[in-house]
C-alpha cells in the first residue's frame, strides 16, 4: 500500500517516520521550503519509545505527484487546511482513502466536499510532540495513539487493511467502530483545555490551585453540551476522565495552542474554538459563555500577531 503523508511536522513526521521504520512505502508531501529542510537536515525522531534516524526520507511537492496513492495520512495545521486540500488533490484517486488527524470537524466537511464522502475516514491522535528543529521531531511521550475508522461506523475491508498496515509500527493504533463519537470527545477535551489555558495563560494545575476549577468545569460542560446537541454526547466515563484531568491541582498540562501563543505562532482558533461555538444551538447558550470568552481572547491574539508581522 502506497502511503502519502501530508506534512512532515510533529504529527506527520512522527507517524510517517514510524511507518517508514516499519518498512512501509511512505512519501511525504511538503512545501518547497520544507523539502529543502528535509534535504539538508534529514528527519530524526527522539522519543521515549526509541529514537529513529530516517536520513532524508522520500518526499515531494504537489507538482511532482504522478499517480494516486492508496492511503493519505492528512496532518497539516488547521490554518493551512485549504492549501493542503488543494495540494493533495492530484494524489486522490477513486480508491484512495483519506485519513485526517486534525482536531475538530471542519476539515471533515472540507475533505468530503473536495473528494467525496466515501473517500474520507475519521481519525484522531493523542500524542505530545513538537518539531524541535527542522530535522528533529521531539516526542514528549509516552502517549502516541492513533484512532481511525469509517465515519458511518462499523468496520470495512479498507479499514481492516489499514489496521494491518499499522501493525508493527511503533505507535498504538486502534480501529474504532465509533470514531465520530471519539472525535467529538477529543474535541470537547481539547476545546476546554485550549480555551481555559489560553485565557488564563497557565497550566490546569495552576488554574485549579488558585480557585479556577469551577471555571474549567463550566467550560467543559459547555463544550459537552454542544457535542450532545450534535448527536455525540460524550460518554459518562469519558467525561469523568476529562474532568479529573482538567481540574487536577497537580497537573502541569497546557494546550499546544497556549504554547503557540507564547512563541508568537499562529493558532488553530477557527478550527478548535470558533467552529465549535458556531455549532451551539441558540437555546443552548449559557448566560455567560467561557467558550465565547476564549474565542475573543484568541482572536485578539491573532489580530495583534498579524499586526506585528505586517
Amino acid at each position: 500500500m502506497r502511503i502519502l503523508v501530508v506534512g512532515a511536522g510533529a504529527l506527520g513526521g512522527y507517524y510517517g517516520g514510524r511507518l517508514i521504520a516499519a518498512g512501509r512505502d511512505v512519501t511525504f508531501l511538503v512545501r518547497p521550503r520544507r523539502a529543502a529542510e528535509l534535504a539538508q537536515h534529514g528527519l530524526v525522531i527522539r522519543s521515549p519509545h526509541g529514537d529513529v534516524d530516517l536520513g532524508t526520507p522520500r518526499h515531494l511537492v504537489s507538482e511532482a505527484i504522478e499517480a494516486p496513492y492508496d492511503l493519505i495520512l492528512f496532518t497539516p495545521k488547521a490554518y493551512d487546511l485549504e492549501g493542503a486540500v488543494a495540494s493533495v488533490a492530484p494524489a486522490v484517486g477513486p480508491r484512495t482513502a483519506v485519513l485526517p488527524l486534525l482536531n475538530g470537524m471542519r476539515h471533515i466537511d472540507a475533505l468530503q466536499a473536495a473528494f467525496g464522502p466515501a473517500a474520507v475516514l475519521g481519525g484522531l491522535c493523542l500524542i505530545p510532540a513538537t518539531l524541535e528543529s527542522p530535522g528533529v521531531v521531539r516526542h514528549l511521550g509516552p502517549a502516541h495513539g492513533l484512532t481511525f475508522g469509517e465515519i458511518e461506523g462499523g468496520r470495512s475491508p479498507r479499514t481492516e487493511a489499514i489496521a494491518a498496515l499499522f501493525q508493527g509500527a511503533t505507535f498504538d493504533s486502534t480501529l474504532s467502530e465509533l470514531v465520530m463519537l471519539e472525535m467529538w470527545e477529543k474535541w470537547t477535551l481539547l476545546a476546554t483545555l485550549a480555551g481555559i489555558t489560553c485565557v488564563m495563560q497557565a497550566s490546569v494545575g495552576e488554574i485549579a490551585t488558585l480557585g479556577g476549577a469551577d471555571l474549567t468545569g463550566a467550560l467543559l460542560d459547555e463544550c459537552a453540551a454542544i457535542a450532545a446537541a450534535a448527536g455525540f454526547s460524550p460518554r459518562p466515563e469519558a467525561l469523568g476522565r476529562m474532568r479529573a484531568v482538567l481540574t487536577d491541582p497537580a497537573a502541569p498540562t497546557t494546550a499546544s495552542m497556549m504554547r503557540d501563543m507564547q512563541r508568537g505562532a499562529p493558532v488553530e482558533v477557527e478550527h478548535v474554538i470558533a467552529d465549535l461555538l458556531r455549532r451551539r444551538p441558540p437555546e443552548g447558550a449559557p448566560p455567560v459563555s467561557v467558550l465565547h470568552m476564549a474565542l475573543v481572547r484568541l482572536q485578539i491574539y491573532e489580530r495583534q500577531r498579524l499586526a506585528k508581522a505586517a
